[in-house]
């Protein structure tokens, strides 16, 4: 029981967070109540999406989402037989029945594979939908269907349980960030190499968007209108890198040292008054870390607000409530092979993914003019699937334990 305690009040702190902060403030004008003015400087002026781009862009066009679904499994079906020679890419009629005969199971992929990268894929799928102008919701189906196909067809392995769940749900919550994101960086009125530039960019943002403005040759179209989807929302974007230090606390005192990086984003108004449309404000958080042993991608942490409605809206208060998703990874990776008392038979700090989680939350804010500003926020959030470090990482492939939500 000691050694899993410390993984078990990790968990549970991702079910229930809360955050302060505050800061002294120079007296207030009128503009300083503003929304969020005391602390967030915006990447660029707020301005409304113009609505010849929001109708041209909202125009759904069926097929070429549900074909560059199927092209991008069968794509990567060809590099995994033909390039990489996979055992699990052999596929036949054969292993297809018998995939539906058998049915789902729960796979022993690692961490990274499971809670990070299906996610990744889920959010292709995802954005083959979102790029051919549907909603959300509407593109999460793409991205039901396109995992669903990877997993009965395209593998000889039996489909796993917790890909269907992590793919789909962790992929809207990856795949809309990155839509999102890229919709700030393309610009139709751009041309020559500013606008190769942020195409290249857009492109290795939200690949599957880059493909479809290819294939349609939006890519190249010169217009009068920027040609973005959600125009310029409130978004500010913060940097950041510096040395980093692992430690492993027993007799040997074992430490890793390195450098790490931070991207920070946060989108849209966490104050906006009620709200029904998913994603019009989320925060994003990327650690990469340059550390031998250690995986270049440490953390990605996804909070998007699906719904919200203002409860107190004051001069000096705000309070809302809404629902809010929830995408969270952390991987590290072993720091000693040494065995130890606590872990065995290597020392991993820490392994954690939950990339199937939704719950409420409360966002409150005071404004105390020359004195003090107060953001607080709470959050309690029902994990449908997660996992975290095993301590039989020694036993199986799969370097974690699953966690489900039964009912």
């Amino acid at each position: 029981m000691k050694k899993a305690l410390p993984r078990i009040l990790f968990l549970l702190m991702s079910l229930a967070t809360f955050s302060l902060y505050s800061q002294y403030t120079k007296p207030c004008r009128s503009d300083d109540m503003l929304p969020d003015s005391v602390k967030r400087e915006f990447v660029s002026t707020p301005r409304p999406a113009d609505s010849i781009d929001s109708a041209r862009l909202e125009k759904k066009a069926f097929w070429r989402a549900a074909a560059e679904t199927a092209g991008f499994n069968i794509g990567l079906w060809a590099f995994d037989r033909y390039v990489q020679k996979g055992h699990y890419a052999y596929i036949s009629w054969n292993t297809i029945k018998e995939n539906f005969r058998h049915g789902f199971e729960w796979d022993n992929d690692h961490l990274a594979t499971n809670m990070f990268a299906h996610p990744y894929n889920g959010s292709i799928f995802y954005n083959a939908g979102r790029s051919n102008g549907f909603n959300f919701w509407q593109s999460e189906l793409f991205a039901v269907a396109g995992s669903a196909m990877w997993e009965m067809c395209m593998e000889r392995e039996y489909p796993s349980t917790n890909d269907i769940i992590a793919t789909p749900i962790g992929g809207a919550a990856i795949g809309e960030v990155l839509y999102r994101t890229s919709d700030m960086i393309l610009d139709g009125r751009s041309h020559g190499e500013e606008r190769f530039g942020r195409e290249l960019a857009a492109f290795i943002v939200d690949p599957m968007r880059g493909f479809t403005r290819l294939i349609t040759g939006r890519a190249w179209e010169h217009r009068a209108t920027s040609g973005r989807r959600f125009g310029i929302p409130p978004v500010s974007v913060t940097f950041s890198l510096g040395p980093r230090l692992l430690v492993f606390h027993n007799d040997d005192n074992i430490a890793k040292a390195g450098l790490s990086g931070r991207v920070y984003i946060e989108y849209g108004d966490r104050f906006a008054d009620h709200t029904r449309k998913p994603y019009d404000y989320f925060n994003f958080l990327l650690d990469f870390d340059i550390m031998k042993t250690q995986p270049l991608l440490s953390r990605v942490e996804i909070q998007g607000r699906l719904l919200s409605s203002k409860l107190v809206d004051k001069p000096n208060d705000d309070l809302s409530v809404g629902m809010y998703q929830h995408f969270d990874y952390f991987d590290s990776d072993t720091i000693s092979t040494k065995s130890s008392s606590f872990l065995m038979p290597c020392q991993v700090p820490y392994k954690f993914g939950s990339p199937a989680s939704l719950g409420g939350g409360f966002t409150y804010r005071h404004t105390e003019c020359g004195r003090w500003n107060i953001d607080a926020y709470a959050h309690l959030n029902a994990v449908f699937l997660g996992g975290i470090l095993s301590d039989f990482y020694r036993y199986y492939h799969r370097n974690y334990s699953l966690v489900e939500l039964k009912f």
